[in-house]
Parts: C-alpha cells; structure tokens; sequence
C-alpha cells in the first residue's frame, strides 16, 4: 500500500497541512509513518477527510465526528444522529425561505410603506411564530 505524504494528502483533500497536523494531533485522521520531518498517511484518510467536511458542513462539532469512526478508523456513521441534524437542517432551509422571501418582499414591494403591506405583515407573523416556536422547542 503506497503511503501519502502529508504534502500530497493536502492537495487532494484540499485541506490545510496545518490542520492535517492538528487532526493529526487530535486522533481524528492518525499518521502512520514519517518521511523525515513529513507524516505519512494511509488512503483510508482521504476517505475520513471527505467525511470530516461533509461532518463540518452539516454543523457537527470535531468531537462529534471522531465518534463517527470506529477503532479501526472506518466510518461508523450513526444513522439516528444523521437524521437529527438532516431534520434540524430542513427547519434551517424553512426559516432562511422566510427570510429570503421577507428581504425580497422589502426590496420589491411597491407599498408606500411596507408597515402598510398585508403581504409584509404576514411575512413578520411568519417569522415571530418560527422564531417563538425555536425558543419554546
């Protein structure tokens, strides 16, 4: 098995060696060898590397997403948890729609005053409900 070196695993995973070191130091990915001064890498973490920005992007804390591999370093994705935060990602999407759709209303609504615009007016019910109901879940 041909190892990488931590040059060549930054420029295929496009993530910083500075942060290979720390998720190096962190045991979220784990070096194998050296070359010199250089960590060596298996290609199993290309494949973790993928699944810690997926796991970032999705809002998942580094912690988090070391407890998605198991001891062996393959993903043990927990299908459960995956589905709460997909969830929590939906009411994200509805709450930036409201958002998105106000703020264009705004830009658009030919109303002398958009406090005189029912269709504006709506969109803050909207908004104060979607926001009261985050505060009380």
């Amino acid at each position: 098995m041909k190892l990488l070196d931590i040059g060549d695993l930054s420029r295929r995973s496009g993530v910083p060696p500075s942060t290979l070191r720390y998720y190096d130091d962190i045991g979220l990915i784990k070096s194998v060898a050296r070359h010199g001064l250089r960590r060596q890498f298996e290609p199993l973490a290309l494949t973790q590397l993928s699944l810690v920005v997926l796991g970032k992007s999705a809002g998942f804390s580094l912690d988090e997403i070391a407890g998605m591999f198991g001891a062996d370093g393959q993903p043990n994705l927990p299908r459960g948890d995956l589905k709460i935060r997909a969830d929590a990602i939906d009411r994200q999407i509805g709450n930036l729609t409201v958002l998105r759709d106000a703020l264009r209303h705004v830009a658009d609504c030919p109303a002398p005053s958009h406090m005189e615009c029912p269709s504006f007016q709506k969109l803050l019910r909207v908004a104060t409900r979607r926001r009261d109901g985050k505060q009380r879940a």
